[in-house]
């Protein structure tokens, strides 16, 4: 990575070591700082919590989806949330088809702000990641051409892939200079601190391959994916399972004695679910699970209460080394 903000980064690092982090940003509408911070609009907690941790107090962040009890792909936004968007400086999003409603957002409040868009950071994306062929700071859209669409074969959960958080990270923290010049120091610091986080994330995934690489987990949604196989694990899981349970339509009777046959040789050693969708075909399987004495475990859409995108990462990596190790 050649742009301005690693350079940035790497002159300014020994300097700023004695930033601290700052604090979570408050969640009210964005624009109502008495501060006068930028305000950004994430579409997901997970976003927002990102943005405040690179903007530090420097920023005002609202998430629009925050708890477990909404549903990105079928979420219903307010009235509230139209304005929120309509005055934020800048906007973050998934992409992929994942949370249309933001992009619909957008479109009918007339909001100016550019956007990012996280999918794009992805080395899966169609045409490469985001951050490989030109400046951070370019990759906010300010047009509306944005990834909005779903991608057949691509998996939009790219929050589940910390090396795509950590080049997010790094776009967050040039559009924010972009936008407050005079504060570039505290955001390449906080950028630069939340990619060493990421760094040691993935060294707890590596160390998870090197014992367990090859291992067999059902996963009954595409959610986690990307950590799982970060962790080196081998998805044996029927598509045609996890495309109906992911479109929250009934898995066909035949799809379902196949995955259950999975089960049959001894070598699923996990079971991963996802907290957020639940069916008696994935009941089911749980139970498939269970009653073989093999581990499951679930994973959220949503970022935990009181979590950070970090901690909690770390707590579903440790999860999963547990899990396995049972």
């Amino acid at each position: 990575m050649t742009s301005p903000l690693r350079s940035l980064i790497v002159l300014g690092l020994a300097a700023a070591s004695a930033l601290a982090l700052a604090g979570c940003a408050s969640s009210t509408l964005a624009g109502d700082g008495a501060d006068g911070g930028v305000s950004v609009v994430a579409s997901t907690n997970v976003y927002g919590q990102i943005a405040e941790q690179i903007g530090g107090d420097l920023v005002e962040v609202t998430s629009i989806v925050s708890n477990e009890s909404q549903d990105p792909h079928s979420f219903e936004p307010s009235a509230r949330d139209q304005l929120a968007v309509a005055k934020a400086d800048l906007i973050i999003e998934n992409g992929g088809g994942y949370d249309a409603f933001i992009d619909a957002l957008i479109e009918s409040s007339g909001a100016g702000a550019p956007v990012l868009t996280a999918v794009e950071f992805s080395d899966q994306w169609p045409g490469g990641a985001a951050h490989d062929d030109s400046d951070d700071s370019d990759h906010a859209d300010e047009d509306g051409d944005h990834g909005h669409e779903h991608i057949e074969g691509f998996n939009e959960h790219v929050w589940y892939d910390p090396h795509a958080m950590a080049d997010l990270a790094l776009g967050v923290a040039a559009q924010l200079e972009a936008l407050s010049p005079a504060d570039a120091d505290v955001f390449a610091a906080n950028a630069e601190a939340f990619v060493a986080e990421v760094e040691g994330l993935e060294a707890s995934l590596a160390d998870i391959a090197a014992t367990h690489a090859g291992a067999e987990a059902f996963v009954t949604e595409p959610v986690p994916a990307y950590l799982i196989a970060a962790a080196g694990l081998e998805n044996v899981t029927p598509d045609a399972f996890t495309e109906a349970v992911e479109e929250g339509q009934d898995v066909a009777p035949a799809t379902l004695l196949e995955s259950i046959a999975r089960f049959e040789d001894g070598d699923v050693k996990l079971v991963v679910t996802n907290t957020q969708t639940a069916g008696a075909e994935t009941a089911q399987i749980v139970g498939e699970a269970d009653g073989r004495g093999i581990p499951s475990m679930a994973f959220s859409e949503t970022l935990p209460e009181g979590q950070t995108y970090i901690s909690w990462m770390q707590a579903n990596i440790e999860a999963l080394s547990g899990a396995l190790e049972s």
